[in-house]
C-alpha cells in the first residue's frame, strides 16, 4: 500500500472520534494563518504565500521545496498545510525508513492519481539529507517533469547535505526556531479550542513556565508534555494541570533556570568555572541544567570556545580545536544529539591540562598599548614594497629569517618603548611545557643591542 500518511481509513477514524488523535495531530494548522512562528515566511507576497496561490503573481511555480530548520518547528505541518491549501494529495516518506523503491511507488502513484483524477501529488520527504547521492538523484525526474511537488525537510545544512541539482530547482526556505511566546500561543490554542482540550484544564504559570523549559522551543514536545499532564490532572479530577501533576505526567523535574535572568548567568558561570577548577563532574551537571532549561546550544558553544583559550590555552593545543568543532556540530544537529556534542567538549576541556597565558599575555599587551606605549614600528620593519621607501630608510637592514640558520634573525622587532619587554610567561603544564623551553631559547637568539 502507499505510504499515504493521511489515509480515508484513518480520516472517517478522526471524523468519528477526533479525540482519537494524538493533541499535537488534533491542534495541526489548517491554514497558514494559524500556523505559530515563521513569520518571516507567512507575510504577505512571501513565496510560501505565493506557492498556495495567495496575493498577486499567483502561485510560485516551485517544483519543490526545502524547508531547513531544527527538530519541532512545523516543518511537516507547512508540507501538509500546502497540500491542504493547494487541494493537492499528501503523502509522506522518512529518509530514514524509505529508499528508492519507495520514492518510486509514490510517483507512480501521482502519475496515476493526476491521470485518472487530475488531482496532484505533494510529497513529503522527512531527513532528506539522510539520503545518499543516488538516492536523492533519483527524485530529480519527478521535480523536472512536476509529477510530484516535492517538500523536503532537513536540520542540516543542505548547502552540505543536499545535492546541487535538487538544490538548484527548489525554493530553500529556512526555519526558525520556534520562540516562548510561539509556544505560549500554541498551548493557549491547544487548552481553549474544541478540537484541543476544550477548556477541560486550565495551565498555571509555574506549570506553563516548566512546559516550556521541557519544550526546547520544539512544538510537538509541548503538546506531548500538555496532553500528559492534562490526562493525569483530568484522572485525578483537578481543574488545573499543577506544577506536581506536570511533573509526574511527564517524570521530569522542574529545572529552577530562567534564561534571561540571574539564574542564566550563574548556571553558565559556574560552568566555566568547574571546567577552569577540572571538576568534570561538576561541568557535566551545570551543563545538563543548561541543557535541560532548553538553554541555546550555540550559547554554550560559544562559552567552551572561550573557556578552551582563557583558561587551557597552550597547555592542550587540541582544546580549542575541540570546542570550535563541537561549535560547528552543534549549529549542523542541533538538540537533542547535540547535547553529546557539548558534553564531549565539556569533558575533554575540564580533564585538559590548564593555563592562562594566552589571557594574561593579550591583558599585558593591551594595558601597555592603552597607557600610550604603542611607539614608533623600527624602520626595518616597515612596508618598503612602494617607491621612495628606500629613501625613507623603510625595510633597509631588515634581515629575512628564512636566510638564517634556524630561521630566527636577531633584529628588533618592538618598538622602543617596549623593547625587551616579556608578555608571555609560559607555564610548565601539560604541552605548554615544551613552549617554556623554546621560548627561552628564542628570546637569548634574539636579544640584539643595535636595532
Amino acid at each position: 500500500m502507499e505510504p499515504d500518511l493521511f489515509t480515508a481509513a484513518a480520516e472517517e477514524r478522526r471524523e468519528k472520534d477526533p479525540t482519537s488523535a494524538p493533541l499535537a495531530a488534533r491542534m495541526r494548522p489548517r491554514t497558514l494563518d494559524e500556523v505559530v512562528g515563521q513569520q518571516h515566511l507567512l507575510k504577505p507576497g512571501s513565496p510560501l504565500r505565493r506557492l498556495v496561490g495567495e496575493g498577486a503573481g499567483g502561485p510560485a511555480g516551485a517544483s519543490s521545496v526545502i524547508l531547513w530548520g531544527p527538530p519541532g518547528i512545523g516543518k511537516t505541518t507547512l508540507a501538509y498545510v500546502v497540500s491542504q491549501a493547494t487541494q493537492k494529495r499528501f503523502v509522506e516518506l522518512s529518509a530514514i525508513t524509505a529508499g528508492v523503491k519507495e520514492v518510486r511507488a509514490v510517483i507512480e502513484g501521482a502519475k496515476r492519481a493526476a491521470g485518472g483524477y487530475g488531482k496532484e501529488t505533494v510529497l513529503f520527504l522527512d531527513e532528506i539529507h539522510r539520503f545518499s547521492k543516488a538516492q536523492q538523484d533519483s527524485l530529480l525526474p519527478a521535480v523536472e517533469n512536476r509529477w510530484v511537488t516535492l517538500i523536503a525537510a532537513t536540520t542540516e545544512n543542505p548547502y552540505f547535505s543536499i545535492i546541487s541539482p535538487l538544490l538548484s530547482r527548489s525554493l530553500l526556505l529556512t526555519l526558525e526556531s520556534l520562540t516562548d511566546e510561539d509556544l505560549s500561543a500554541l498551548m493557549r490554542r491547544a487548552l481553549e479550542e474544541e478540537r484541543g482540550l476544550g477548556g477541560a484544564v486550565t495551565l498555571p504559570a509555574d506549570a506553563e513556565a516548566h512546559l516550556l523549559r521541557i519544550a526546547g522551543g520544539d512544538a510537538r514536545r509541548a503538546l506531548t508534555a500538555l496532553e500528559a499532564g492534562a490526562g493525569s490532572a483530568i484522572a485525578k479530577g483537578e481543574a488545573e494541570i499543577s506544577l506536581q501533576t506536570l511533573e509526574e505526567a511527564v517524570d521530569r523535574a522542574a529545572v529552577t533556570y530562567d534564561r534571561d535572568g540571574d539564574q542564566h548567568y550563574d548556571v553558565a558561570s559556574a560552568l566555566i568555572k568547574s571546567i577552569r577548577g577540572s571538576d568534570v563532574d561538576a561541568a557535566l551537571h551545570y551543563l545538563a541544567r543548561m541543557i535541560e532549561a532548553g538553554e541555546d546550544p550555540r550559547f554554550i558553544a560559544r562559552r567552551l570556545m572561550i573557556s578552551a583559550s582563557e583558561d587551557i590555552g597552550l597547555a592542550d593545543p587540541t582544546a580549542l580545536p575541540i570546542a570550535v568543532a563541537a561549535a560547528q556540530a552543534v549549529a549542523m544537529i542541533g538538540f537533542p544529539e547535540a547535547a553529546l556534542t557539548l558534553s564531549h567538549a565539556t569533558i575533554a576541556l575540564a580533564l585538559a591540562p590548564k593555563s592562562n597565558t594566552a589571557t594574561t599575555a593579550i591583558g599585558a599587551a593591551l594595558a601597555d598599548v592603552r597607557a600610550g606605549l604603542a611607539g614608533a614600528v623600527p624602520t626595518h620593519l616597515r612596508d618598503g614594497h612602494y617607491k621612495g621607501a628606500a629613501k625613507l630608510g623603510h625595510a633597509v637592514g631588515y634581515v629575512y629569517p628564512h636566510d638564517v640558520p634556524g630561521g630566527i634573525a636577531a633584529q628588533q622587532y618592538a618598538p622602543d618603548e617596549i623593547h625587551g619587554k616579556r608578555y608571555y610567561e609560559p607555564t610548565r603544564y601539560g604541552a605548554e611545557a615544551r613552549y617554556a623551553d623554546v621560548v627561552e631559547k628564542v628570546r637569548e637568539r634574539l636579544r640584539t643591542d643595535h636595532p
